[in-house]
């Protein structure tokens, strides 16, 4: 993934369109949406925005305010099983479908999505899932 084509083509005002688009959807939700306080809607929306900033732009706004990522410990004390990631895949699929008029830029972000979101995983698999 080019990650300087993805920023140039999205630019800040992209990224912040499609935070918006996908927290619009997970406030609705009812699997992934009661994961996020109430009270801190705004927040969540401005931290993954700064996260998208930081990983596709290397704009420095997410490390100044948070520091490293460390993805997988700050989604620790919730429960993300496989149903989980699928709904966040697909609620960050559509987002992106109503976003990201390029469909290289949205295949290949779509593609580290769903990297990233399986990483995040921490709910053993199902009887089903090992065979």
């Amino acid at each position: 993934m080019n990650e300087e084509l993805v920023y140039a083509t999205l630019g800040e005002q992209g990224f912040t369109d499609l935070t918006r688009a996908f927290y619009k959807r997970v406030r609705e939700d009812n699997l992934i949406g009661p994961m996020y306080p109430d009270n801190d809607w705004a927040g969540a929306e401005e931290r993954l925005r700064d996260f998208l900033l930081f990983r596709f732009g290397a704009d420095q706004r997410y490390l100044e305010k948070r520091g490293h990522p460390r993805l997988r410990g700050r989604h620790m004390p919730f429960k993300i099983g496989i149903a989980e990631r699928d709904r966040w895949i697909e609620l960050m699929g559509a987002a992106a479908d109503e976003v990201v008029a390029d469909s290289s830029i949205r295949a290949s972000m779509m593609e580290f999505f769903s990297q990233v979101a399986d990483f995040l995983r921490n709910q053993p698999e199902g009887p089903c899932d090992h065979a």
